[in-house]
């Protein structure tokens, strides 16, 4: 049985995250541990609601901090109710130190996390990606599925492939953890340069690495810049897809499977990401 971490923030709880961790879990009967990221120097309220005419008041602090520990409670009791619903296995873990920090340490012991794309874990709003994210994608331990504000049932598999080692080790990774029913339709997305041809890098190779593990596979290849071509493809689609993209570590970013490509699809999509390294 394979293992997902399932990352919460409870003061702003996302039930998305909930209902892919869930779904996942049931099709592939995978263990979720729920992991609630309760930093202590997180809470939902600011310094300056604290203050009164007379200094800090302590009960202002003592009604903001049990609103706090309700909510977080909330979440809890939400997530567990759902997974007894869905009949999957699931355990609870309330990390309470440093988010992010704790959040990597979690990740060298699970096969996926997923987290919502907009996760902050902060009182504030930030445009994609936001700064949690974009440091978690650089050191963590496990291939990361990011996921929207709104659960949708996947219609599609989009793999993202260069000819670099990295976006090969994404679907080797993705068909590891990731069961994909015969109905889904899986395609296979390249961009050459203008002037090239329209030939896929190690085409012979990669065709037959695709063929074992989805035998319906087909090729898509787009002439152009990859952070355009792949956006307005990707946007063009009707059905709900799910991407499969390589490396987003310092060092070991692929020729254009980088930083730069999985933030576009962040900012410009509203679809699930399944985002592996190839360290």
């Amino acid at each position: 049985m394979k293992k997902i971490i399932a990352a919460f923030d409870g003061l702003k709880y996302s039930q998305s995250t909930r209902d892919h961790a869930i779904a996942l879990a049931r099709s592939a009967k995978m263990h979720i541990t729920g992991v609630f990221l309760e930093d202590i120097t997180y809470t939902s309220y600011k310094v300056y609601e604290l203050i009164t005419k007379d200094g800090v008041s302590d009960k202002k602090l003592k009604e903001f901090a049990k609103k706090d520990f309700d909510a977080r409670n909330k979440a809890v009791t939400d997530f567990e109710n759902a997974c007894r619903k869905a009949g999957v296995a699931y355990n609870v873990h309330h990390d309470r130190k440093t988010a992010l920090k704790e959040l990597l340490h979690e990740s060298i012991y699970a096969d996926l996390l997923v987290i919502d794309s907009k996760e902050t874990l902060t009182h504030y709003e930030e445009s994609s990606p936001t700064r949690f994210i974009h440091e978690l994608l650089i050191d963590v331990q496990c291939p990361v599925l990011l996921v929207p504000k709104k659960y949708r049932p996947v219609q599609k598999i989009a793999l993202l492939y260069d000819g670099r080692p990295s976006s090969v080790h994404a679907v080797r990774m993705f068909s590891y953890l990731y069961p994909v029913a015969a109905n889904i339709p899986v395609e296979v997305v390249s961009v050459k340069g203008m002037g090239k041809d329209m030939h896929l890098p190690d085409s012979k190779l990669v065709k037959e690495f695709i063929k074992y593990h989805y035998p319906k596979a087909v090729f898509k290849v787009l002439k152009g810049l990859p952070e355009i071509e792949i956006v307005k493809h990707l946007q063009e689609e009707k059905k709900n897809v799910l991407v499969v993209l390589g490396a987003y570590h310092r060092g070991t970013l692929s020729r254009w499977f980088k930083a730069s490509m999985a933030d576009e699809l962040m900012i410009e999509l509203k679809t699930p990401l399944f985002i592996a390294h190839s360290k």
